[in-house]
C-alpha cells in the first residue's frame, strides 16, 4: 500500500509539473487592435482602441505583443503611458497609423504618438503617416501656425528598439528621443520634401547609448539632431538626402547645459544636403561641451558645407549680437571623408574666439569643388591634418 500510495504521488508529482512548465511556456498574450474596436479605413478614431489594447498590454505580468493589421488606422494624439507589468511588449504594424489632415487637431498638442515612461518596447515595421504638407505649407506662407507635433517620441524610456518602420510626412520632427537609455533603430526610413520646415529625422537629446543603423533619411531638416546631454551615440551606415546633413547641436542655448560626447558617425552617405558633418552653437554664453566625436568614411555629393563647424549660430541676430559662445569643442577626428562640394568651401572651422576649438583632426580627407581641390577656412580652430588632405588644412 505505502508503495502504491508512493507512486501516486510522484505521478501526480509529474502531471503538477507538466502543467506548471506547459503554462510558463504559453505563448505570449497578443492584442489586435482591432479587437479593441479599432477600424482599419484611415477614417474611424481608433486612438481609444490602440489605447484599451495598450493598457491590456502595459498591465500583463508577462511579455505581450499588440497587432496592427493591414489597413490604415486614423489616430488622434496617444500617448502610451508606463511604467508597466512587464519590460517585454513588442507592437507589430503591418498597416500604416494616419494624423489627422487637418494639422490643427494635433498641431500644438507636441507629440502623434508618445511613449513615456516606459521600459523595453519594440516597434517593428510600419508606416507612419503624420500628413504634414498642409502645416508645411502654411508655415512657408509666413501665416500664423501651430508649431506642429512630432511624430513619434520617447521620453525617459529605456530599452527601446525600432526595427524597419517607415516614416512619412511629419507636421514637426520624425522620431525624437529625449531623457531615454539603450535605444537602438535599425532599417528605419524617414521620408519628406526637402522643403519641409523643422522636419528633423530623428533628434537626441539627453540620452545614451543610442544606436542608429543602415537607416535611410530624406527631409527638410537635419537628418539627425544631436541635441545637449547626448553621450555614446553610434551613428552607422546611414543615407541621407535631401536634408541638413548629420549636425550636433544647436548646442549652448542655454547658459547651463548638459555637454554632448563619444559620438561615432560612420559610413554616412550625403547627397544633395545643405551640410554634411556639422557641429553647430549659439554665439552665446554657454557651459555646454562637445568632445570626442569621430566622423569616420563619409561620402559627399554636392553638399554645400560638407564639414563645419559654426559657433557664431544666431538665428535672426536675436539674443546672442556682440557675444561668443561659451560652449567647448575639442577631440572632434573627421577620417576617410570624400566626394564634392557644392560651394567653394568645403571646410569651414568657425570656432568661439573665447574658447578655441582645440584637437581637431584631419585624416584622408579629399573634397573637391567643380573638379578642382576645394578651399578650406579656419578661424579659432586647432588640431592637426595627416595623410592626404585636401583642401589644404588652415588649422
Amino acid at each position: 500500500m505505502d508503495n502504491k500510495m508512493c507512486y501516486f504521488h510522484f505521478l501526480i508529482s509529474i502531471l503538477l509539473l507538466s502543467i506548471f512548465n506547459t503554462s510558463s511556456l504559453a505563448a505570449p498574450p497578443s492584442y489586435n487592435v482591432v479587437s479593441f474596436g479599432a477600424k482599419p479605413d484611415g477614417r474611424t478614431d481608433s486612438t481609444k482602441a490602440f489605447l484599451s489594447a495598450w493598457a491590456n498590454a502595459c498591465g500583463s505580468p508577462r511579455a505581450a505583443t499588440i497587432y496592427v493589421p493591414p489597413g490604415r488606422f486614423f489616430l488622434r494624439n496617444v500617448a502610451f503611458q508606463g511604467p508597466c507589468k512587464n519590460n517585454r511588449i513588442t507592437i507589430r504594424i503591418d498597416g500604416t497609423l494616419v494624423a489627422p489632415s487637418d494639422y490643427r487637431v494635433i498641431g500644438n498638442a507636441g507629440n502623434w504618438l508618445f511613449f513615456q515612461h516606459v521600459d523595453g518596447v519594440t516597434l517593428n515595421s510600419g508606416i507612419l503617416d503624420g500628413q504634414g504638407t498642409a502645416l508645411w505649407a502654411c508655415k512657408n506662407s509666413g501665416k500664423n501656425c501651430p508649431s506642429g507635433a512630432t511624430s513619434m517620441g520617447f521620453s525617459n524610456c529605456n530599452n527601446i528598439a525600432i526595427n524597419g518602420l517607415t516614416s512619412l510626412n511629419s507636421q514637426m520632427y520624425h522620431v525624437v528621443f529625449n531623457g531615454c537609455n539603450n535605444v537602438k533603430l535599425k532599417g528605419v526610413k524617414v521620408l519628406a520634401s526637402g522643403n519641409s520646415p523643422n522636419t528633423d529625422g530623428i533628434h537626441v537629446q539627453l540620452s545614451s547609448d543610442v544606436t542608429i543603423l543602415n537607416t535611410r533619411i530624406s527631409t527638410g531638416d537635419d537628418c539627425v539632431s544631436i541635441g545637449p546631454g547626448t553621450s555614446n551615440l553610434w551613428i552607422e551606415n546611414v543615407a541621407c538626402g535631401p536634408g541638413h546633413g548629420i549636425s550636433i547641436g544647436s548646442l549652448g542655448k542655454d547658459l547651463n547645459e548638459a555637454g554632448v560626447q563619444n559620438v561615432t558617425v560612420k559610413t554616412v552617405t550625403f547627397t544633395g544636403t545643405q551640410n554634411g558633418l556639422r557641429i553647430k552653437s549659439w554665439g552665446r554664453p554657454s557651459n555646454g561641451f562637445a568632445r570626442n566625436i569621430l566622423f569616420q568614411n563619409a561620402i559627399m555629393k554636392n553638399v554645400q558645407n560638407p564639414i563645419i563647424i559654426d559657433q557664431n549660430y544666431c538665428p535672426d541676430n536675436i539674443g546672442c549680437p556682440g557675444q561668443v559662445s561659451g560652449v567647448k569643442i575639442s577631440d572632434v577626428t573627421y577620417q576617410d571623408v570624400h566626394g564634392t562640394s557644392a560651394t567653394e568651401v568645403a571646410v569651414n572651422f568657425d570656432c568661439s574666439s573665447k574658447y578655441p576649438c582645440s584637437r581637431i583632426r584631419l585624416e584622408d580627407v579629399k573634397l573637391t569643388y567643380k573638379n578642382q581641390p576645394a578651399a578650406a577656412s579656419c578661424s579659432h580652430a586647432d588640431g592637426s591634418a595627416s595623410g592626404l588632405v585636401q583642401p589644404k588644412g588652415c588649422l
